[in-house]
């Protein structure tokens, strides 16, 4: 389900029918044959208490579709995110999520047909199932979830080879049906292939592949009694929850995990101020929907939730984002954390680069606030973005507010940075800061730090 998409866009990989997006709705247009598993699912007691808990995207039939069609409404999810984006909690959660589903299925007689993490989009740390086309009518006497070896390839080798061999989640975006067995097995030494969780989803599934590959494929399906069959599928899922639950996330320190308590560049005082100024600009803004560049283990995110908005949280750091993740989550806060750059957005990607939009086409026109703190230099040294293309930026981001720390270059971390460069950003100074940002936002109100850094709250012009 490509949420996020313009109007003008449709997938098409689904045969069952396609989707776009018109306003805040997506409207998915079914070939009737294709539909009916889906719809019998919908109109269930199941389907409706899931819907209610928010764990599946609403949906409605409406009564004007095309001849021979049928047309599903549902609400946009309002930030999309890709499972390259994701922190390692999100993919554990989203994991569960398919498992649960599948198993309420089997009682309805249905099934899912397929099994991955771009069935799921997420409402803060709540995962939503939103591929309704996904479900299936299951043959009541086949053992066998058809979905089992993409449950496999798309969430547990990832979270394996993220957990063990230390490779990036995000690498997923150039894998779209995940990692077969023969890319985790070259990587294993000959002892730790057959220790545990690498025999049971590398080895053997490697070895089994290597071997079968000259044999014939089975002619006939595999049939068994019904009660059976459901028997052996409920014990299959539970086997592969036993397998997820191994390799749920551990907390990993990361060099900016620990950055609010270990900041020696801020004492207690400038902590506080600075946390007061964020309230009172938001208390003006009173925004819906934030977002947090550089939102670290998301501080000001909480802070941006407890009144009353929406958060979006950006960092680059694994660590620190899923730092956020787990307290979001712990407490039920309206915070999406992402691993994301502004400076290196991911990409659009997929056929012709129109299946997955960037994440600057996600977010633009969605945000009435946009909070940059402590994030400037980086981008101005780090990444050597020129000033004014970071107020564009900015003012691409947001409808109307944005809230913004000025790092001097005299502060201990900008000259950090530098190492040495100082002619090169020797003359960004707050009256360049404030020239550049004028140009697109009016300055509100603004305060400087003990330390010698400035909060401003502007305005867009």
């Amino acid at each position: 389900m490509t949420a996020g998409a313009p109007a003008a866009i449709e997938t098409f990989r689904d045969p069952a029918g396609s989707l776009r997006i018109e306003g805040e709705l997506v409207k998915r247009r079914v070939r009737p044959e294709m539909a009916q598993a889906a719809l019998r699912f919908l109109r269930s007691p199941l389907a409706q208490e899931w819907v209610s808990q928010g764990r599946l995207i609403a949906t409605v039939e409406s009564s004007s579709a095309e001849a021979g069609a049928i047309l599903l409404e549902h609400p946009r999810v309002f930030f999309p995110s890709y499972p390259w984006e994701w922190t390692p909690e999100a993919w554990f959660a989203a994991a569960e999520l398919t498992l649960d589903l599948c198993e309420a299925l089997l009682g309805e007689g249905l099934i899912l047909k397929d099994a991955t993490p771009l069935n799921v989009l997420f409402e803060g740390t709540r995962p939503v199932f939103v591929d309704v086309l996904s479900i299936d009518a299951r043959d009541p006497g086949s053992p066998l979830w058809l979905a089992y070896a993409q449950f496999v390839r798309t969430f547990l080798l990832p979270l394996t080879a993220y957990r063990y061999l230390g490779w990036p989640l995000a690498t997923s975006l150039q894998k779209r049906d995940g990692y077969e067995p023969g890319d985790l097995y070259p990587y294993l030494g000959r002892v730790r292939r057959w220790r545990k969780p690498f025999r049971s989803l590398v080895t053997l599934p490697y070895l089994f592949e290597k071997r079968s590959k000259s044999a014939a494929a089975p002619t006939t399906k595999l049939q068994q009694r019904p009660e059976v069959a459901q028997a052996v599928l409920r014990r299959n899922l539970h086997r592969l929850r036993a397998q997820l639950t191994k390799l749920k996330p551990t907390e990993r320190d990361s060099r900016w995990s620990e950055y609010p308590e270990s900041a020696d560049h801020y004492t207690d005082e400038d902590h506080k101020q600075k946390q007061a100024f964020v309230r009172g600009a938001l208390l003006e803004a009173q925004p819906r929907q934030v977002l947090d560049l550089g939102a670290n283990t998301g501080v000001y995110s909480r802070i941006a939730t407890s009144m009353g908005a929406n958060v979006v949280a950006w960092d680059t750091d694994v660590g620190a984002s899923e730092r956020n993740w787990e307290q979001a989550a712990e407490k039920r806060l309206a915070i999406q954390p992402l691993v994301a750059d502004p400076a290196r957005p991911t990409p659009a990607t997929g056929w012709r680069n129109r299946e997955w939009l960037s994440l600057l086409e996600r977010a633009q026109g969605r945000f009435d606030c946009v909070m940059m703190l402590g994030l400037i230099h980086h981008l101005l040294v780090t990444d050597q973005i020129p000033l004014g293309e970071v107020a564009a930026l900015l003012r691409d981001l947001t409808t109307r507010w944005a809230i913004v720390e000025w790092v001097p270059a005299n502060d201990p971390r900008f000259a950090e940075l530098v190492r040495g460069r100082d002619e090169l950003y020797g003359h960004l100074n707050q009256a360049v800061f404030t020239a550049a940002m004028e140009k697109h936002f009016s300055i509100r109100t603004q305060q400087q730090l003990k330390n010698g850094r400035t909060l401003f709250l502007l305005e867009a012009k």
